[in-house]
């Protein structure tokens, strides 16, 4: 296996670790942005009430999302084990 196939590899996994993994990034980080601003307008300054809403929002978008991320991961790793098939 060449240098080239190896560097295009790790950028296929990089790429696919972005489509799992960034939907559910995403909608943390807007959860986490908008309750922050609430909290900021309203001066509530409690934990609990940061982390319990983006934490039932963040599972709600992987069940949502769940059946794309398996998709998304099934494919990946049918092409890796496909290009170790062929090494032999």
């Amino acid at each position: 296996m060449e240098f080239d196939a190896n560097i295009s590899h790790l950028q296929m996994a990089y790429w696919h670790i972005l489509m799992v993994a960034g939907p559910v990034l995403v909608v943390a980080l807007v959860t986490g942005l908008v309750i922050g601003i609430v909290q900021a307008a309203t001066s509530i300054n409690e934990q609990t009430l940061s982390f319990v809403p983006k934490l039932a929002i963040s599972m709600l978008t992987m069940a949502l999302a769940s059946g794309f991320m398996l998709t998304v991961m099934t494919d990946y790793f049918q092409t890796i084990f496909e290009a170790i098939r062929a090494i032999r």
